[in-house]
């Protein structure tokens, strides 16, 4: 298992990135504007974690800005805690069976949230490419939020 990213939701981009970037001295290393999502990720790492060579092994920031307003308050602007892993039904067959609710299963064999027992929601990402389709994944509803 190797850690990806933390993700918080950000209102004023301009703001955070004078915050985490200029302030706190974080560096952007990568944009994702989504138009039919409405949304933009901006990924930030420390200075000294900076991916080499455009890979992704330092441990990141995700900043979420979603173009439509929407008031977080405190307990929707901490988004989640992303991992990759090496079989993603390995890992949810674990969790599950050590009385954790799968809350978004991986249906699509690359993608899955839980949440801890202090419900900050966790994202399961398979390692390379998805797996394929597999029960009981395929047809398990999701369970709460995420």
């Amino acid at each position: 298992m190797r850690f990806l990213h933390t993700m918080v939701r950000i209102s004023d981009v301009a703001a955070s990135l004078r915050f985490y970037c200029d302030l706190l001295g974080l560096e952007e290393v990568r944009r994702i504007d989504n138009p039919i999502g409405r949304f933009t990720l901006i990924f930030l790492a420390a200075p000294a974690d900076q991916p080499r060579a455009g890979t992704e092994k330092a441990p990141l920031i995700e900043l979420t800005h979603n173009w439509d307003a929407e008031e977080y308050g405190s307990a929707r602007n901490f988004g989640h805690l992303a991992f990759e892993v090496d079989d993603i039904y390995q890992v949810c067959h674990r969790l599950q069976t050590g009385g954790v609710t799968i809350a978004r299963p991986p249906r699509d064999g690359r993608m899955a949230f839980v949440r801890s027992p202090d419900l900050v929601s966790v994202e399961l990402l398979q390692k390379g490419a998805a797996l394929a389709p597999a029960e009981p994944w395929t047809s398990m509803p999701n369970t709460g939020t995420w």
